[in-house]
C-alpha cells in the first residue's frame, strides 16, 4: 500500500505488545506524584527531565532568588559608620607666634593619621580624579553596583585568574567607611552588595565620595585626601593641582607599593592612566592635559613622634589633657582631631636640649671636655613665673629609650634650695634679714648635730649673709626658732605637693621631690608671691573651631610682696658675694636663685630667676640597678659635684641663649629689699604695711653704747626678745634643751646683762626646748645636706 494516516510510535516510548489489552483506566490514575525517573520512556529519555520541568524550575528559582533579594533588601540597615572612620588626628603645636597663632607641630596623637575635609573646600578635579582612577560611572550610576563589573570578575576568578572584586566606587566606600575590613568571601560580597545599592538611594553622590576621600588609605601612614595632601606635597587637600590629585588617584590601589619615592615608573604609569579616563569623560581638555608634568613629591620621612627629648614633652601634653577640667582618655586624645598650643617656645626648647647634649659631650664653652658619668642624668626646666607657663624643659634624651621624665618624675633631695621656704617663713613672723645669728660650726641642738660645708666658720652674722653662704648652722637655729611646721607650710603654699615632711632638719632639704615642683615653688617667689604652678597646655581647639580649654592666669596671693621682696633680696646676694658667684654674676644683669647640694653629693642643683623667668638645673646619679641613688660621679677636675659646680655653670651657659632672645633681652630689676621685721607679716591678702623710717629728734643725739638688760633669765623668748630690741639691740635666738629650765623661757644671754655694745649689736638669747630628749638607738641618723663656696669647674 502507497501510504497510510498511521504515525508510527515515538521512538522510545513505550507502546502496548499486540494481542494484550491496553491499560485499565484505573491504572493511569495512580501515576506518581513525583514522576522521576519518567514513566513512558526508555532508555537515556527516562532520565532526562521535561523542558516543562526545566522551564518551571527556573521560574521557580528566579522567583525565590528574587524574593529572597527584596528579603534581604528590606532586612539590610544601615550600619554606624566604623570608629577609624571618624578618627582625627590631633595636632600639638609648640606656643604661640608673635601674631598668635600656633607656632610649629610638635607632634600628633592618633588612632590614624587624618583630619576630615568638607568636600565642597576642595577642587572638583580632586573627586572627578578618583573617579576617573576606580569607577568612571560614579557620578552617572544611581544603583552604586555594576552587574557586569561583578559578572566579569566572577568569571574571572572561576577561570583561576587573579582575585577581582568587581567593585564600584561606592561599594568600596561601603567596605571601608561601614564595614571596616576588607571582604573576600562571597556571602560578604552579597551583603556588601545590597548595603551599596541600599546606600545608593539615601546617600547623595556628594556625601558618598566625600566620607570615601575622608576614610581611604594614601600609604605614607595618611588616612583620608588631607593627611595624604600633606604627606605627598606638603600642601592642604584645598590647594591641590590636577597633577597632583591625579597622582595620589592613581595610587589608591597599591599606595604602599606605588608610592613615587618607591616606584615612580609605576606611579607615573598609573598618573597616566587617571588623566586619560579623565579626559574620555570630558573633565579634562586635551590643551589642559598637554602641559602636564609628573608632580615631584616632598620626602616622606616616617614619623616618630615620640622620639628624642620632645617625646617627654608629648607625653605631659597628654597628661594634661587626662586631668580636669578636660579629662580625657587616651582613646578621644587620639581621634578627637584637637589641636593643641602648647606653653613651649620652640628656640628656648632647642637651647635647652642643646646646651645639655653639650654638656654631656663637654662640648660647652669653658667645658674643656669634661664629661658627666653615663647614669648621670640632668633636669633643665624654665617657667613664666606671671603664669607658670613651661617654657622648655629637658626630661632625657630619648623619650622611647627611657620614658622617666628626669624634671617631672625622678625625686631628689633639693639640698640648701629648700633654705628660702625657711626664710620666708621666718620673714613671716617678723624676722627681719637684719638678724644675727651664731655662724660656728659645728654647733648642737640636742641631739642633733649640725655642720657647714667644710667645716666653714663664721661669727655673728645676719640671714642675708647666712642665705648667700648658705650656712647650714644658722639656718638650723632659725628653722627651730620658727618651728619646722612652718617652713613645710611654706613649701606647700609656694606650690610644693603636701604633705611636706616637718622634722627638724627639713630646711637642710631633706625632702624628696621633683625637680619641676622646685621651679614651680621658685616661680611662686618670683611672681612676687602670686602662686603659680606649673602647666604646658594653653589652649585646646576643637576640630569645628570652638575652645575647648583655655588656661586661666593665676590670681591667689600665697604670700605678702613685701616679704618675698627682702626673702628676693637675700636670694640675689647668693649670686652677688655668695655661693653662685663664680658662674652667675658675670652674666651681669638681676638674679636670685640658691645652689643646693644634698648629702654624699647625691644631687645638686641651681634654681634662679629672673622678674620674667625661673630656670632649675639639677644633676644627679642612679646607680646600675636602674633605680637607687649614688653619689655624682668626678666630672672633669671637680671631684666632689655641688651646686655651684656644674649645675651653675649649665645654668648660665643655657641662659645666655635665653637673654638672646627678644621677650627676654630687657635686663629687669626686682623690688627694693622691703627690711620686714619687728612684728609678724600681715596676710597675703591684706595690702603690705607701709614701712616708715624711724625718726630722731635732732636735739637728741644717737647713743654709742647700749646696755645689756639683765634679768632676763627666767623670761618668755617673746618678752626678752622685745627688751633687747626696744633697748636698741638686736637679739639672735638659739635653741637648747634644759632639764631646769621650762620650754620657751630664756636659759642665759650672751654676753650677759650690763654688757656695753655698740648699737645695733646682737645678743644671742638661748631658749630652752625642755628636756633633752631620749636618743632612740635604731632610729637612722637625719642625713645633713651641705653646701659649698664657688669651685672652678
Amino acid at each position: 500500500m502507497a501510504g497510510t494516516n498511521r504515525r508510527a510510535p515515538a521512538r522510545g516510548k513505550r507502546t502496548a505488545p499486540r494481542g494484550t489489552a491496553s491499560s485499565s483506566p484505573s491504572s493511569a490514575t495512580k501515576r506518581r506524584f513525583f514522576d522521576y525517573p519518567r514513566s513512558g520512556y526508555q532508555g537515556l529519555h527516562r532520565w532526562l527531565p521535561s523542558w516543562r520541568f526545566v522551564l518551571g524550575a527556573i521560574l521557580a528559582v528566579a522567583f525565590l532568588g528574587a524574593g529572597a533579594l527584596v528579603a534581604a533588601y528590606a532586612s539590610t540597615e544601615i550600619p554606624n559608620p566604623a570608629d577609624d572612620t571618624k578618627a582625627q588626628t590631633t595636632t600639638v603645636y609648640y606656643a604661640n607666634n608673635p601674631d598668635g597663632s600656633p607656632g610649629p607641630v610638635m607632634g600628633t596623637f592618633a588612632a590614624q593619621k587624618r583630619t576630615l575635609v568638607e568636600y565642597e573646600t576642595l577642587p572638583e578635579y580632586v573627586g572627578q580624579s578618583v573617579a576617573a582612577a576606580e569607577d568612571k560611572t560614579f557620578f552617572t550610576n544611581n544603583s552604586g553596583v555594576s552587574i557586569t563589573g561583578m559578572g566579569r570578575a566572577l568569571l574571572n576568578n572561576l577561570r583561576g585568574g587573579p582575585t577581582q572584586g568587581g567593585s564600584t566606587l561606592t561599594q568600596q566606600y561601603v567596605e571601608r567607611y561601614y564595614v571596616d575590613e576588607t571582604t573576600t568571601d562571597y556571602v560578604g560580597k552579597f551583603k556588601e552588595t545590597i548595603l551599596a545599592i541600599k546606600i545608593a538611594k539615601v546617600e547623595s553622590k556628594t556625601e558618598i565620595m566625600q566620607r570615601y576621600l575622608n576614610t581611604i588609605y594614601f600609604g605614607r601612614d595618611s588616612y583620608g585626601i588631607q593627611a595624604a595632601a600633606r604627606a605627598y606635597f606638603d600642601v592642604d587637600a584645598k590647594d591641590l593641582t590636577r597633577e597632583q590629585a591625579a597622582l595620589l588617584a592613581g595610587i589608591i590601589p597599591s599606595p604602599n607599593n606605588w608610592d613615587p619615592a618607591k616606584a615612580p615608573e609605576k606611579a607615573e604609569a598609573r598618573w597616566n592612566i587617571v588623566l586619560d579616563s579623565m579626559e574620555e569623560e570630558g573633565w579634562l581638555t586635551a590643551a589642559e592635559r598637554a602641559p602636564m608634568v609628573f608632580p615631584p613629591t616632598v620626602e616622606y620621612k616616617r614619623d616618630n613622634t615620640m622620639a628624642g627629648p620632645k617625646g617627654h614633652l608629648l607625653e605631659m601634653v597628654r597628661d594634661e589633657l587626662k586631668r580636669e577640667p578636660l579629662a580625657l582618655t587616651d582613646d578621644q586624645i587620639n581621634r578627637r582631631g584637637l589641636s593643641v598650643v602648647t606653653t613651649i617656645q620652640q628656640p628656648l626648647q632647642a637651647a635647652a636640649e642643646g646646651q645639655v647634649g653639650a654638656f654631656r659631650a663637654g662640648t660647652l664653652p669653658g667645658q674643656d671636655g669634661a664629661t658627666p658619668h653615663e647614669r648621670t642624668r640632668v633636669s633643665l626646666s624654665s617657667v613664666d613665673p606671671k603664669d607658670g607657663a613651661i617654657v622648655a624643659l629637658y626630661g632625657g634624651p630619648d623619650f622611647l629609650a627611657d620614658q622617666r621624665n628626669t624634671a617631672t618624675f625622678d625625686l631628689i633631695q633639693p639640698g640648701s634650695t629648700f633654705k628660702p621656704f625657711t626664710l620666708i617663713a621666718a620673714l613671716e613672723q617678723g624676722i627681719a634679714l637684719k638678724t644675727r645669728y651664731s655662724g660656728r660650726t659645728p654647733q648642737e641642738f640636742g641631739d642633733w648635730k649640725v655642720n657647714n660645708f667644710g667645716n666653714d666658720g663664721f661669727g655673728n652674722i645676719d640671714l642675708v649673709e647666712a642665705t648667700a653662704q648658705s650656712v647650714n648652722t644658722v639656718y638650723a637655729q632659725l628653722n627651730l626658732e620658727i618651728g619646722p611646721e612652718k617652713t613645710a607650710q611654706v613649701a606647700e603654699r609656694a606650690g610644693l605637693t603636701a604633705p611636706v615632711d616637718t622634722n627638724r632638719a627639713n630646711v637642710l632639704g631633706t625632702e624628696t621631690l621633683n625637680p619641676m615642683d622646685m621651679a614651680g615653688a621658685y616661680a611662686t617667689i618670683a611672681s612676687g608671691g602670686v602662686r603659680v604652678d606649673p602647666y604646658i597646655v594653653r589652649t585646646v581647639t576643637n576640630p569645628d573651631g570652638s575652645v575647648a580649654y583655655q588656661h586661666k592666669d593665676p590670681t591667689e596671693q600665697a604670700f605678702a610682696a613685701d616679704v618675698i621682696a627682702d626673702a628676693t633680696y637675700a636670694m640675689t646676694q647668693v649670686v652677688q658675694k655668695g655661693s653662685g658667684k663664680q658662674w652667675i654674676k658675670p652674666l651681669d644683669r638681676p638674679v636670685a636663685g640658691k645652689t643646693g647640694t644634698t648629702n654624699d653629693n647625691k644631687a645638686a642643683w641651681f634654681v634662679g630667676f629672673t622678674p620674667n623667668i625661673v630656670t632649675e638645673v639639677s644633676l644627679s646619679q642612679i646607680g646600675e640597678d636602674g633605680k637607687s641613688q649614688e653619689s655624682i660621679g668626678q666630672i672633669g677636675k671637680v671631684k666632689f659635684v655641688t651646686g655651684s659646680t656644674w649645675p651653675a655653670f649649665l645654668w648660665q651657659s643655657y641662659m645666655k641663649d635665653v637673654f638672646a632672645q627678644p621677650q627676654y633681652a630687657e635686663v629687669l630689676e626686682f623690688p627694693e629689699r622691703a627690711n620686714v621685721g619687728g612684728k609678724p607679716s600681715p596676710t597675703a591678702t591684706q595690702a603690705p604695711s607701709e614701712t616708715v623710717a624711724p625718726t630722731v629728734e635732732p636735739t637728741q643725739e644717737a647713743p654709742t653704747e647700749v646696755t645689756v638688760p639683765a634679768g632676763l633669765e627666767g623670761k618668755l623668748e617673746a618678752d626678752a626678745t622685745a627688751t633687747i630690741v626696744n633697748a636698741g639691740l638686736t637679739a639672735s635666738v638659739v635653741s637648747e634643751p634644759s632639764d631646769t629650765v621650762t620650754a620657751g623661757r630664756v636659759i642665759r644671754v650672751d654676753p650677759k646683762g650690763g654688757a656695753a655694745l655698740a648699737p645695733g649689736s646682737s645678743v644671742t638669747v638661748v631658749v630652752s626646748t625642755g628636756p633633752k630628749p631620749k636618743p632612740v638607738p635604731t632610729a637612722p641618723p637625719v642625713p645633713v645636706p651641705t653646701e659649698t663656696a664657688p669651685v672652678e669647674p
